[in-house]
């Protein structure tokens, strides 16, 4: 386990503006997505259940996999955040103010790298459904706008996914009215960047590696093509937009 435990919480007043900034990039770029849908406002975080049963992604990704993805680097990830904060001014942050407090310092790799995994991932559960092919029409319209079409769309995501060169995440986002493909490395999130994540696909290895070995690819594809929860995407979307109106 992770025992970083370098809390540094003073700020001079220019530091305190630009986190506060940051502060509110995440939250408008966290949007309805709440963890248990009633998201703890601070520590100890709860770790969600899967929104379907174990083995519901099947075949596309067998309950085997889910079990030591949710189950054994999910939680992971989720028990360290909660030991790390433990006695710490960080206790008292939401998840989304402890990403983006902790985003690029170095000496807080280990707690960023543990609550942005802890969101990703219960963010990208949310993210999958079986038979995940239908997508709302206002979505579609926008990614027509944005993209050409629904195909060059999942065509860039499905690119972003396989050309992440290491462990990894690709995303739609929106930035503004304009929806976008992106990748991060690691444990990286959009929304330090001020972007809207509407949708991800886990490219870790513990994401895929047993059913598929190294073939990436195919795996996404058959995400793609099958366990996308559009209607997921297309809730952040109508947060996204009703908060720039």
């Amino acid at each position: 386990m992770n025992t970083e435990r370098s809390f540094n919480v003073s700020l001079n007043r220019r530091d305190f503006l630009g986190t506060s900034a940051k502060v509110a990039a995440a939250a408008a770029a966290a949007g309805t997505f709440s963890f248990a849908r009633g998201e703890q406002a601070t520590a100890p975080f709860a770790f969600e259940p899967l929104p379907f049963a174990d083995d519901a992604l099947e075949p596309v990704i067998s309950a085997h996999t889910l079990s030591f993805h949710y189950d054994k680097h999910h939680r992971a990830y989720s028990n360290n955040l909660n030991e790390l904060v433990k006695d710490t001014p960080y206790a008292r942050m939401s998840l989304e103010r402890i990403i983006l407090d902790t985003a690029g310092k170095p000496d807080q790799a280990g707690l960023f790298n543990n609550a942005a995994q802890t969101w990703n991932h219960t963010f990208y559960w949310h993210c999958l459904k079986p038979n995940g092919r239908q997508m709302p029409a206002a979505l579609q319209s926008r990614i027509e706008a944005s993209f050409g079409s629904v195909q060059a769309c999942k065509k860039e995501l499905a690119q972003a996914a396989v050309n992440e060169f290491a462990s990894g995440w690709a995303w739609l986002v929106a930035d503004g009215q304009q929806l976008k493909v992106v990748s991060t490395t690691d444990a990286e999130v959009p929304m330090t960047d001020g972007l809207k994540p509407l949708l991800t696909i886990d490219v870790w290895e513990h994401a895929y590696y047993l059913d598929y070995q190294n073939r990436r690819a195919e795996h996404v594809e058959k995400v793609i093509d099958n366990l996308l929860n559009w209607q997921f995407a297309a809730q952040n979307l109508d947060s996204e937009l009703s908060v720039k109106k």
